[in-house]
């Protein structure tokens, strides 16, 4: 593709490398930006500025947050020793519009995935053990997807969790596997959170 503007290509190869977003999508995105007011676009390039500077992930639970403690953990009617593990703020913020869950969680930061090079190390998990070990914890539900990487990481973690004393949950099986739970409709979500089942019963399932 030819560009009449160096700044134009530049713009153009930045935009594109975020995710699922390609060449000419890239280039339509550019293009209105530089048909807006400046002040629009300084807006957008102080909102993106601020993203990546000021937001920090909360010291208890791993999610996004504005503080240090993320609002949900913060808050006080919660249920403090009710964990829904999830891997990213997506599934905190699908599970949330539900209205259904009245725990906190533990956001992972990811999946373990050998093909992509993720193993247990690059996750977090081990504040996870910490908390568990702190025995404040009465249930720890698996929130994760049914797809490969999210039932291996399951797996993982029951492992790594054996001494655990509490109830080990897993979302019921409302969400099809190989599904992710960012893209379950709020009602089936719903379902599946509040007829959760034992992580075991949940293996034998898949078995």
């Amino acid at each position: 593709m030819e560009y009449s503007s160096k700044y134009l290509e530049k713009a153009v190869e930045e935009i594109s490398g975020l995710p699922g977003i390609g060449k000419k999508t890239a280039l339509r995105l550019a293009l209105h930006l530089l048909r807006e007011e400046e002040s629009a676009t300084q807006h957008l390039a102080q909102s993106l500025l601020d993203l990546k500077e000021k937001v920090k992930h909360c010291k208890s639970c791993g999610n996004i947050s504005d503080s240090q403690l993320c609002d949900i953990c913060a808050h006080p009617g919660r249920q403090k020793d009710l964990v829904c593990i999830v891997e990213d703020i997506r599934d905190v913020m699908a599970i949330e519009n539900t209205g259904q869950y009245k725990g906190i969680y533990h956001v992972l930061g990811g999946l373990i995935s050998p093909m992509d090079g993720i193993g247990p190390n690059d996750l977090n998990i081990e504040m996870l053990v910490n908390k568990v070990a702190e025995g404040q914890i009465h249930e720890l539900i698996f929130g994760l997807s049914t797809t490969m990487e999210g039932e291996t990481t399951a797996f993982y973690l029951f492992k790594r969790l054996a001494d655990f004393k509490g109830k080990l949950s897993a979302i019921a099986r409302g969400i099809a596997v190989g599904d992710q739970l960012e893209y379950a409709d709020e009602v089936t979500l719903a379902r599946s959170i509040v007829n959760r089942v034992p992580y075991e019963k949940s293996i034998e399932q898949n078995s």
